[in-house]
């Protein structure tokens, strides 16, 4: 337990021990003059009982007034999450309404919108490269506009999009070795990846890349966006068919540690916020105890009083 005024703790306490000492004084005092007149009161039990109750009172409410408080563990959600949604031109598919894209939109907006300011949150668009296009931050606003920016253009690239979100979570680039070594990127415990995608995967390097976050620590859940029969889009005057990949999603949250969460349809998506686990840290807080105290206190006094009265006809 801290205190905020020692001070005003000392000093309450003085005032507590001189009506302690004076009450013992006087009390003595009293006895003796009554005996040397040759009478005999003795003092009651509850009388005796109800000044110490106060003088109790008063040495509690000293202590509330110094402004105790005590430092408790808080579990909470904190830490840094990277949105990863696929922007790639089989986003734009119709088998989920109204896209694709426009549906991880929404599920992504409904995440952001359900933490805390303990989380950070930045976005990658990624489609055969990945984009950093709000870099982790309290203000989740700027999340929620890169989300709205969106456009579909290009491949897939998990690859690509791990990489992406791991340089924005360190703030330094990260790639694959040429050697073909996991990139040693140091520990990051409380960072978590939420990939938005249909799983089209058309990059190299995901499984690098998925090792390179598990040596890291961070978990990458994925959302898989799109239905298994598929449909087909029109890439450059060409029809081509494009369904979700949920074997290369489930593999590479599963190498990390994270959950893969299907959404085959608008209704799915209510549920994806509520779904997605992030790291719980335990933080010290401060729990003020004044009111307790000075409940107590309150108590002691008011039944000091009422035993004092009752008993002896007269407040001290």
């Amino acid at each position: 337990m801290t205190l905020d005024s020692p001070l005003l703790l000392a000093a309450g306490l003085l005032v507590a021990a001189a009506l302690g000492y004076a009450t013992v004084v006087l009390g003595r005092r009293r006895s003796t003059a009554l005996s040397a007149a040759g009478l005999t009161v003795a003092a009651g039990r509850w009388t005796r009982l109800g000044v110490w109750a106060t003088i109790g009172g008063v040495a509690v409410l000293a202590l509330a007034m110094a402004g105790p408080a005590a430092t408790v563990p808080v579990p909470r959600a904190s830490g840094t999450v990277i949105l990863a949604i696929d922007v790639s031109n089989s986003m734009g598919a119709d088998d989920i309404a109204p896209t694709r894209l426009a549906a991880a939109q929404k599920a992504a907006r409904a995440f952001v919108e359900a933490q805390p300011d303990s989380v950070d949150i930045g976005v990658v668009a990624f489609e055969r490269g990945g984009l950093t296009t709000a870099r982790p931050d309290a203000d989740h606003s700027l999340a929620l506009g890169a989300i709205d920016r969106l456009k579909v253009t290009g491949g897939t690239s998990l690859g690509s999009a791990v990489f992406a979100s791991l340089s924005a979570i360190t703030g330094k680039t990260v790639s694959a070795g040429r050697d073909g070594a996991v990139p040693d990127i140091g520990y990051w415990p409380s960072a978590t990846i939420v990939m938005f995608s249909d799983g089209q995967d058309q990059g190299e390097d995901v499984d690098k890349a998925a090792e390179t976050a598990e040596k890291a620590g961070v978990h990458i859940d994925t959302v898989g966006i799109g239905t298994t029969e598929g449909t087909s889009v029109t890439v450059d005057g060409f029809r081509l068919q494009t369904a979700l990949d949920e074997d290369a999603l489930k593999s590479l949250s599963q190498t990390t540690g994270g959950a893969y969460h299907p959404v085959a349809d608008p209704g799915g998506l209510e549920g994806v916020a509520s779904r997605i686990d992030l790291r719980l840290t335990v933080s010290d807080e401060r729990l003020p105890l004044a009111g307790a105290f000075i409940a107590v206190a309150l108590a002691l006094l008011a039944a000091g009083s009422v035993l004092t009265i009752l008993r002896s006809g007269r407040v001290i």
